[in-house]
């Protein structure tokens, strides 16, 4: 066994010996019975520095220069001053926005790109499959966090963007329903994401729905991602195009003044060519905002609807993004103003897949969070099972565990610092260059 080893026996973690069963056992129930002994050893998971916190690759990478200088007596190591990073992120002392993933496992569509309903997607067939229940968050543990974040700064939530949050119904039967009342309650917006279809458990109209939601709206985004029925229905299966429109149409005629509404869409290929029509339909129909996203390719089957996978389609997406900017520039909205594009921007044709512009920032880290269906506390939007490489930060159902105690815990701290080292940060679709962080 070497002498020098990355974790070593009760200080950063357990260990056992080298293939013996039983020996593994032992340990896992030592750690099984010893969470709070657990929690210790996981804080101090780095132990050649200070804080047990993992140096990030830069300061590795600095060390090693540092060294072999001092073994060669040369004058190799000079620090670039002209690498280009992100700035430094400002982290609130509160999140001002929270996601829950309140019923990811509900949905009546079945759209082309979900991580979780697309018709490749391997999840919900799985569910099924074993009979397992479908993951709906208990609404005693939104209340709880946003009853202890709401006085800290809290604005606004966003119900589960994963899976159609009005279909919402929890154990006990609460419904989204509650989510409004629970946003009247504590003073906060409410953030909706929707297909546009207002499924309704109790048979609410749109017109009800609306009346219901926006005294509370701050922002209600439909998804939306082409002007034609044809491209509609093949991208987001099981809708009818004829009916989002209508009841686009009539949640537009109700809505007050104060509530932002919003088409969102998933930038790719099948949908490329209507983009500039989707601007028009918006600016027609007194949207405020178009609001997109390069594609996470979450499936083999739709790699190749990827915009940012080789130059040429970079450099088509570019010609879309300027033909955008102009009809917005030049088109405006029935109320004299104009409408807002949001992450349409133009992509540098080297980028690809590999990279983003060098100093993007994380327009979430610090300022906002995520608590999926169990609990967990989430950093971002990654796809769920990505997310999980950058942590395991805690869970609001603990009893010993609040909101608060994981934004200001080591774990999250560091994430935030040094986010850019880690490898699904580095080619975040979500990350902004400098040209977009206003947005």
């Amino acid at each position: 066994m070497y002498e020098k080893m990355e974790l070593k026996d009760g200080i950063n973690g357990l260990t056992f010996e080298h293939r013996n069963s039983k020996s593994l056992a032992q340990a896992m129930l030592h750690a099984l019975q010893n969470p709070e002994k657990m929690e210790k050893l996981g804080e101090r998971g780095y132990i050649y520095s200070s804080n047990g916190e993992v140096p990030c690759v830069n300061e590795h990478v600095d060390e090693m220069l540092k060294l072999y200088d001092e073994l060669t007596n040369t004058q190799s190591y000079i620090p670039n001053k002209t690498v280009q990073e992100p700035k430094p992120l400002t982290s609130l002392s509160a999140p001002w926005r929270i996601t829950f993933d309140t019923n990811p496992d509900d949905c009546n569509f079945s759209c082309v790109m979900c991580e979780q309903h697309s018709e490749h997607s391997p999840h919900q067939k799985a569910r099924k499959e074993q009979k397992i229940r479908r993951r709906r968050m208990d609404f005693e543990v939104m209340k709880k966090v946003v009853t202890e974040a709401a006085p800290l700064g809290l604005k606004e939530i966003i119900p589960s963007t994963m899976g159609e949050p009005l279909m919402y119904r929890d154990l006990k039967g609460r419904t989204f329903e509650d989510i409004i009342q629970l946003c009247h309650d504590q003073k906060i917006k409410l953030n909706l994401t929707t297909n546009g279809s207002f499924f309704s458990p109790h048979g609410h109209s749109v017109e009800q729905w609306a009346q219901a939601l926006v005294p509370v709206l701050s922002d209600i985004k439909f998804s939306w991602n082409s002007a034609t029925k044809c491209t509609q229905e093949l991208v987001m299966k099981n809708s009818k195009f004829e009916k989002q429109l209508s009841n686009l149409k009539t949640f537009i005629s109700i809505r007050d003044k104060i509530a932002i509404v919003t088409l969102q869409l998933t930038f790719m290929e099948i949908n490329l060519s209507e983009i500039p029509d989707i601007v028009k339909l918006g600016i027609s129909l007194g949207v405020d905002r178009i609001k997109g996203h390069h594609l996470w390719a979450h499936f083999t089957q739709i790699k190749d609807q990827n915009l940012r996978r080789s130059p040429d389609s970079i450099r088509r997406w570019n010609k879309i993004v300027q033909e955008c900017q102009t009809i917005a520039q030049n088109q405006l909205l029935p109320n004299g103003k104009q409408i807002k594009l949001e992450n349409v921007f133009e992509l540098s044709e080297d980028s690809g897949t590999s990279s983003i512009h060098p100093e993007s920032t994380c327009p979430f880290l610090g300022k906002e969070a995520w608590i999926n269906h169990s609990g967990r506390f989430d950093p971002c939007c990654a796809p769920d099972q990505e997310r999980l490489s950058l942590g395991s930060f805690g869970n609001i159902t603990d009893p010993n565990q609040q909101l608060m105690n994981i934004w200001n815990g080591a774990t999250y701290k560091n994430l935030v610092k040094n986010y850019s080292s880690y490898p699904l940060c580095q080619n975040c679709n979500m990350r902004k260059p400098p040209t977009q962080q206003h947005s």
